[in-house]
């Protein structure tokens, strides 16, 4: 049983955090003094009995998702229902590689409709929703690894690019990968549509039965995992720089074919101090001088 949820303005005076159980939700809203609080008592209010709904659904949400599968009830757990969906015909993934992101979005969903705000965003452990109003713009720094913030690139995300989702995937990061990179940043319509694709992309970064990778059964660390016996990545040695372009390039590859499908609008990856981005001019790969929001 979770305990109950806890809402608390943060030491800066601006932030809002929401935790419960698994979820902890930073978020910012920025706009009139009336619209910032409409805002924050509207995303407490929908954050009262979220994971509950999650809860409820949660064996249909870590089964691999198929043409058969049946549609969740839930407004948070249909959303990660959609998002996995274009990927479902290739590969193994269930709902919960989105659940991240879906819950941001929720949550950033609700504040937008109770009141007009310049800027806003939910970031729920790095995966962030995000809200730009005509002449905004938010800048971001892109993680070497999940684990540890320091950043290889920056991107400085306008309303007219058509990001409203950013996720990070990479087998050092909270969730479980099949693939080896440290990091995968996505940047896409939706925060539900950045964290399915961030770890497709991460799974794709890949050097199957290379003896530098040591890899585990999922089951084996958490018991509970939707990915059961399946290998994932806990540790990677060195990796010569040719096997490091080879695991990139398929990871390139992989974000350019979801680029041209429209489920994502760039994408930044590193392996071992290589660095590859999608071409796009929001994403400048440089040393930012000082801390940035984590993407």
């Amino acid at each position: 049983m979770w305990e109950k949820p806890s809402a608390r303005i943060l030491p800066d005076g601006r932030r809002l955090l929401l935790q419960q159980g698994p979820i902890d939700l930073v978020i910012e809203a920025v706009g009139e003094q009336s619209a910032v609080k409409a805002a924050h008592e509207a995303a407490i209010l929908r954050f009262d009995g979220l994971l509950a709904e999650l809860c409820d659904e949660l064996k249909l949400l870590r089964t691999a998702l198929s043409r058969t599968s049946p549609l969740p009830l839930g407004s948070v757990a249909r959303r990660m229902h959609a998002a996995v969906a274009p990927f479902a015909e290739t590969s193994f993934i269930t709902p919960m590689a989105a659940v991240a992101g879906s819950v941001a979005q929720e949550i950033l969903g609700v504040m937008c409709q109770a009141a007009p705000l310049a800027r806003a965003y939910v970031n729920n452990g790095g995966d962030i929703a995000l809200h730009l109003a005509p002449g905004g713009q938010f800048r971001i720094g892109l993680v070497k690894r999940p684990d540890r913030p320091e950043f290889f690139a920056t991107a400085t995300i306008r309303p007219e690019d058509g990001v409203a989702g950013i996720a990070t995937s990479g087998y050092p990061g909270r969730s479980f990968s099949l693939g080896i990179a440290e990091a995968v940043t996505v940047l896409a319509p939706t925060a539900a549509m950045a964290d399915a694709a961030a770890t497709v992309i991460a799974n794709a970064i890949d050097l199957p039965g290379h003896p530098a990778v040591e890899r585990r059964p999922a089951n084996s660390i958490q018991s509970d995992t939707d990915l059961g016996e399946r290998l994932v990545t806990r540790d990677v040695g060195p990796l010569a720089k040719d096997e490091i372009e080879t695991a990139l390039a398929a990871g390139l590859a992989e974000a350019e074919s979801l680029r041209a499908a429209g489920l994502i609008v760039s994408a930044a990856m590193h392996l071992q101090g290589v660095s590859r981005t999608l071409a796009t001019p929001m994403i400048v790969q440089e040393k930012p001088e000082r801390r940035l929001a984590r993407a």
